[in-house]
């Protein structure tokens, strides 16, 4: 059976992190490693790991790294410079994956020899009972370049519900200091995916802490948009961004008039939201004057939503510019 190498980062979740550990040495697949990386954590995860080494049954299961702490990206990085596996899976360490996840990704991958296979997600709440199972936005098994470019528009922009043949990933790392790393990630690889295939299961946990970036203010939000700029740039360098151009155009807008905008609001300044949406208007008029040519929204798009709020978000824009 292929090898699967599981990359853990680390850094201050003591509370979340033995679920994490126990449910991947557990799983129904055994063909694997788990990679480790303690990223300068500060409370009690070196000790909760070093549990684990001292045990007979995992410790031949685990490479364990420690460094200075660097942040996500850079720990990624590490250890996808460390995997020997087929297949690079990630998992963040306070979330945790259904017993059988690994199993039933990789016995799909080897069905087609699948560059990418991707499961659904459940959404668990922290001090709640509260779920919901979030689709990864593939329906179906895609072995085609036109499937695959349209599912860009939709997909969810995740690296944890997903499993990676790993030499589709030479030479593509996680930008390091920004958030959504994970966004500009999957879109850089997206041109060299030839197949996807698909779970439709909720086989990941992820974890809905009321920290989470997706529920506060930080203006590391602006990242959204300047990753999509990082990504302009590689498929420009790579030579393929006319053929991407309206793909890319689109998730363009959907971020910078839907996503941005939404969670600018929480930050509960109106100065602020108004600089805001200056700075979103602003890069959608230096990238794309000339978007409402593009024929995703002449067709409403994959899915219509996104034109009705697109609309709907850019006639609240000009009204708060506006004023």
């Amino acid at each position: 059976m292929p090898k699967l190498s599981i990359i853990v980062p680390v850094y201050n979740v003591e509370k979340y992190l033995r679920k994490c550990l126990d449910r991947i040495l557990n799983s129904t697949y055994k063909d694997f490693e788990l990679i480790i990386i303690n990223d300068g954590t500060k409370d009690n995860s070196e000790q909760i790991i070093t549990k684990y080494l001292e045990n007979e049954e995992y410790k031949d299961k685990i490479i364990y790294i420690a460094k200075e702490n660097s942040g996500l990206s850079d720990t990624r990085n590490l250890g996808m410079s460390k995997a020997t596996g087929d297949y690079i899976a990630f998992v963040d360490s306070d979330d945790y994956i259904e017993p059988n996840m690994y199993e039933l990704m990789m016995n799909k991958a080897l069905e087609k020899d699948f560059d990418v296979v991707a499961s659904d997600v459940r959404l668990v709440y922290e001090n709640s009972n509260k779920e919901k199972v979030v689709s990864s936005a593939y329906e179906k098994d895609l072995v085609s370049k036109d499937e695959i470019k349209q599912t860009m528009l939709i997909y969810y922009p995740v690296v944890w519900n997903k499993i990676y043949k790993k030499s589709l990933l030479d030479g593509i790392e996680f930008s390091k200091g920004v958030w959504y790393e994970d966004m500009e990630f999957n879109l850089k690889l997206y041109p060299r995916i030839k197949s996807i295939g698909v779970v439709k299961e909720p086989l990941y946990n992820y974890l809905q802490r009321g920290n989470s970036i997706t529920y506060t203010y930080n203006d590391k939000l602006y990242d959204i948009i300047t990753n999509m700029d990082t990504v302009i740039k590689y498929y420009k360098e790579q030579g393929i961004y006319e053929e991407y151009k309206e793909e890319l155009e689109y998730l363009y807008l959907r971020y910078a008039y839907a996503t941005f905008p939404k969670r600018l609001a929480k930050c509960k300044d109106k100065k602020k939201y108004k600089e805001g949406i200056t700075f979103a208007m602003n890069k959608v008029n230096e990238h794309f004057p000339e978007y409402k040519k593009n024929r995703y929204f002449k067709t409403m798009g994959v899915k219509g939503k996104y034109i009705k709020n697109f609309n709907k978000f850019i006639a609240n824009i000009n009204y708060i510019v506006s004023k």
